[in-house]
């Protein structure tokens, strides 16, 4: 992903130095935090994490208002002007809601490439992620793994000082980094692949995250006719339903009549599966029953009207 400005060099950071207000050159090989005005902060570049005003965020903000920013931002200069903002977004954004005018910033000298690392591995502590805040935060941290040029699948034997293979891959080091299973990692890189419409109804949980994956093999305009057949049926797609769908685009049969026909297709969950809403059910139980009290007494009525019209059909 090319990001802006390149990357900073450390033997510019003189430059760099003389370039950007408000830091002094002396300082440049110590980091110390400093209060920078907002107003010289910005969101870093491709940053995939969504910043919300909700409850969480209301919370931070009586906290700034009250104690402060605890834990300093980390940002680096931008050859442009200002400080690109590496970890730090939300602390941001309350402070702005909070009405100050600086926050507490480490500035810290780092190329496009270690940037993109360190922003997402901060990110990705959070308690609440989307799976498409997920998938492009791996896909940037992949991608910045292998442009720097390290390859993590070769190892030096320190007794022969030949070059032997090493079994870790980039996508086995950002998996291993996230606490995930590598083919995870794949899969939710895979949503990228999905035009944004069908992004949104992943994180509304509107679509399942496994079907998700393999309509992520449609072309583009596959997706989007996917949805008119979506609405058409008015169902979201089984695992088996979107499987289908990507060896029909495989084999260049995916049609929009032939995608309506089989989003309309009745599932074999439908056809085993009886639901009764809560609302029904409370008509006909104490507030007191738990679900599986509720199921044990369905159970007995149904065993007693099997009986009884066992008995009617004998007689």
């Amino acid at each position: 992903m090319p990001r802006r400005g390149g990357g900073i060099p450390i033997n510019g950071l003189e430059e760099i130095f003389g370039a950007v207000s408000g830091v002094a050159a002396e300082n440049a090989q110590t980091e110390r935090v400093q209060q920078i005005p907002l107003a010289e902060l910005h969101p870093f570049e491709g940053h995939p994490f969504r910043v919300v005003d909700d409850e969480e965020m209301r919370k931070t903000v009586e906290s700034v208002k009250e104690y402060g920013v605890l834990t300093p931002a980390i940002a680096r200069p931008d050859p442009d002007g200002g400080f690109e903002i590496i970890s730090g977004h939300r602390r941001m954004r309350a402070c702005e809601l909070a009405g100050l005018k600086t926050m507490p910033v480490i500035v810290r000298y780092m190329d496009d490439d270690a940037a993109i690392i360190y922003m997402v591995d901060s990110n990705l502590q959070r308690e609440h992620i989307l799976p498409s805040e997920r998938a492009f935060a791996y896909r940037m941290k992949l991608e910045a793994i292998k442009h720097q040029g390290q390859r993590t699948d070769l190892k030096k034997d320190l007794t022969s000082g030949q070059v032997v293979q090493k079994s870790k891959t980039s996508v086995e080091r950002v998996a291993e980094e996230a606490g995930e299973n590598y083919k995870q990692v794949q899969r939710f890189i895979r949503l990228t692949e999905l035009i944004p419409e069908i992004r949104d109804m992943v994180d509304e949980k509107k679509i399942a995250f496994n079907p998700a994956v393999e309509l992520s093999y449609l072309k583009p305009e596959e997706q989007r006719e996917f949805l008119e057949a979506m609405d058409y049926a008015q169902a979201a797609p089984s695992l088996s339903q979107a499987q289908r769908l990507k060896k029909m685009s495989q084999e260049g049969k995916c049609r929009l009549d032939r995608m309506c026909e089989v989003m309309s297709e009745e599932k074999k969950d439908d056809l085993t599966t009886v639901t009764i809403s809560h609302d029904v059910l409370r008509k006909y139980f104490p507030r007191s029953y738990t679900p599986q009290q509720m199921q044990d007494v369905i159970v007995k009525l149904l065993d007693q009207w099997m009986k009884k019209r066992n008995r009617d059909q004998s007689r």
